[in-house]
C-alpha cells in the first residue's frame, strides 16, 4: 500500500502536473485555431507561426529591459492590428472565392513559410531562452514544482474561463455566434459581420501571441517552434471537433494527460505517434470530433 502511494506521489503526480501545464499551454493554441475556424470556417496553417511571433516579440521587448509583465500585456496588444490587417488584406481576398477552403489553406500555409525564414533571418537559427520570471519550486501535497508552471496553468485556466464567458455569456459573443451560424442573417439584421470575422481572427492571433510569450521561459524560442506545437493543437481541434471551445479544452486536458502517462510505459518516442493515432481513430468513428462547433453546438 505504501508503496503505491509512494509511486503515486512522486511518480504519476509529478507527470499529471507535467500534462497539466502543457495542457493548458496546447489550449492556449487550440483556442484560437478553434474560434478562427468556428466563425470564418478557415483553417489557418499561419497559426504556429503567430505564436512563434509572440514568443519572439516578447524576447525582443524583454531584451530591452521591459518587465515580463508589461511584455504580457503588450504582445497580445500588438498582435491585435496584425491579425486585424492580415485577415482584411489576406483572407478577405480569398474568402469568398468558390475554392476559399483551398485558397485559405494554401494562404496561410505559404505566410507560414514565410514567416518561418523571417525568423531565421533575423535571429538565426539558434534557441533563444528567456529567464523565466518566477524562480523556484513551490511544495503542494508533499511535492516540488517549479512555480512558473503553476503560475502558468492558474493563468492559462483564468484566460480559458475568460475566452469561454466572452463566447457565451456576453453580447459580443452572441454576435460572434450568430454570424459563424448564419453570416447573411446576421448581416440582414445589421451586424458588422466583415468587422466580426477580422475582429474574431486578431483575437485568435493575439492569443496565440500570447501563448508564445508564457511558453517562452518554457520551450526555448526558436524559427519552427511554431510548426512543432501546432501538430499538436491541431490533433486537439481535431479531437474535440473543430470549432468547438469546449471541444479544444476537453480534447486538450485528456491528450495531453495520454502524452505525459503514457511515456511512464513506452518510449517518449512513441507518444507523440499515440496522440496520432487516437485523432485517426477519432476521425474513423466520430468525423464530427467529440463535440459540436461554434454556433451550433
Amino acid at each position: 500500500m505504501s508503496a503505491w502511494l509512494e509511486s503515486l506521489q512522486f511518480v504519476y503526480a509529478p507527470q499529471v502536473v507535467n500534462g497539466l501545464s502543457l495542457g493548458v499551454a496546447v489550449i492556449l493554441m487550440a483556442l484560437g485555431l478553434t474560434i478562427i475556424f468556428g466563425l470564418l470556417d478557415v483553417i489557418n496553417m499561419a497559426h504556429g507561426e503567430f505564436y512563434a511571433l509572440g514568443a519572439y516579440l516578447g524576447t525582443s521587448l524583454l531584451l530591452t529591459g521591459l518587465s515580463f509583465w508589461i511584455v504580457l500585456v503588450l504582445v497580445p496588444l500588438v498582435m491585435l492590428p496584425v491579425g486585424y490587417a492580415t485577415e482584411r488584406l489576406l483572407i478577405q481576398r480569398v474568402f469568398h472565392h468558390k475554392d476559399r477552403h483551398i485558397l485559405t489553406l494554401l494562404l496561410t500555409f505559404g505566410m507560414a513559410i514565410v514567416l518561418e525564414d523571417v525568423f531565421k533571418l533575423i535571429y538565426g537559427p539558434n534557441p533563444l531562452k528567456p529567464e523565466s520570471p518566477i524562480q523556484g519550486a513551490t511544495e503542494l501535497l508533499g511535492m516540488m514544482f517549479p512555480t512558473y508552471r503553476l503560475f502558468l496553468m492558474a493563468v492559462g485556466l483564468v484566460i480559458v474561463a475568460g475566452v469561454w464567458w466572452v463566447v457565451y455569456r456576453t453580447r459580443l459573443g452572441a454576435i460572434v455566434r450568430a454570424a459563424a451560424y448564419d453570416r447573411h442573417m446576421s448581416a440582414s439584421l445589421g451586424v458588422p459581420v466583415l468587422r466580426v470575422y477580422a475582429g474574431t481572427f486578431a483575437f485568435g492571433v493575439a492569443l496565440a501571441g500570447l501563448a508564445g510569450v508564457l511558453l517562452a521561459p518554457v520551450y526555448s524560442v526558436f524559427p519552427t517552434m511554431g510548426k512543432d506545437f501546432i501538430l499538436m493543437a491541431f490533433s486537439v481541434v481535431i479531437v474535440g471537433g473543430l470549432g468547438s471551445i469546449k471541444g479544444a479544452i476537453v480534447a486538450g486536458l485528456l491528450l495531453t494527460q495520454v502524452q505525459a502517462l503514457s511515456s511512464l510505459y513506452i518510449s517518449p518516442v512513441w507518444s507523440d505517434p499515440l496522440v496520432f493515432g487516437i485523432m485517426v481513430l477519432v476521425l474513423m468513428f466520430r468525423p464530427q470530433g467529440l463535440f459540436g462547433r461554434l454556433g451550433h453546438g
